[in-house]
C-alpha cells in the first residue's frame, strides 16, 4: 500500500515535470512568433483542423490529393507536418521583420494570409467528405484568397 503511494506521488512528479517542460517550450515558442494573440491562436487552431482532416479524407474516405492511392501515407503526413512547421518559421520571420521595422503589419498579414490558406484547405478537405458548404463560408473564404492574391496550396 505505501508502494503504491510513492509510485504515485512520483507520476504525479514527473507529470508536472513534464507539463511544466512543454509549458516553458511553449512560452519561448510563442515570444518568437509574436505572442500568443487571437490571430496565432486562430492560425494554429485552423492548421491542427487541416491536418486532421487531411488524415480523415486520406484514412477514412480514401480520396487524399496528397498520394498516389488517395489514402494515408506517412510520408505525405510528413511532409503536410514539416510545411505547418514552416508556416511557424515564416511567422517568425514576419515577426522579427516587424520588430525591425517597428512595426506590426508584416506578421499580422503573413498569419491573415496563412489562415485564408488553411481555411481553404480545410474546406476543400470537407469537400472531399461529401460535407456541403454553406454560401456565407464560401463567399467569405473567395474574399480572404482574393485579398492575399488567390495564393492557395
Amino acid at each position: 500500500m505505501k508502494g503504491d503511494v510513492i509510485i504515485m506521488e512520483n507520476l504525479t512528479t514527473v507529470k508536472v515535470s513534464v507539463l511544466g517542460f512543454i509549458g516553458v517550450i511553449g512560452s519561448i515558442l510563442a515570444n518568437y512568433l509574436g505572442g500568443w494573440d487571437m490571430a496565432l491562436k486562430v492560425l494554429v487552431s485552423f492548421m491542427a483542423v487541416d491536418y486532421i482532416t487531411g488524415l480523415i479524407v486520406a484514412g477514412i474516405f480514401k480520396k487524399s490529393k496528397k498520394s498516389g492511392t488517395g489514402a494515408l501515407e506517412s510520408k505525405a503526413g510528413f511532409k503536410g507536418l514539416c510545411r505547418k512547421g514552416m508556416i511557424l518559421g515564416i511567422v517568425f520571420i514576419a515577426t522579427q521583420l516587424d520588430s525591425l521595422s517597428g512595426t506590426e503589419m508584416i506578421r499580422d498579414a503573413v498569419i491573415i494570409g496563412y489562415i485564408a490558406n488553411e481555411a481553404v484547405s480545410i474546406i476543400e478537405n470537407a469537400g472531399l467528405m461529401g460535407v456541403p458548404i454553406p454560401d456565407i463560408i464560401k463567399r467569405a473564404l473567395e474574399m480572404l484568397k482574393n485579398k492575399e492574391g488567390g495564393n492557395n496550396d
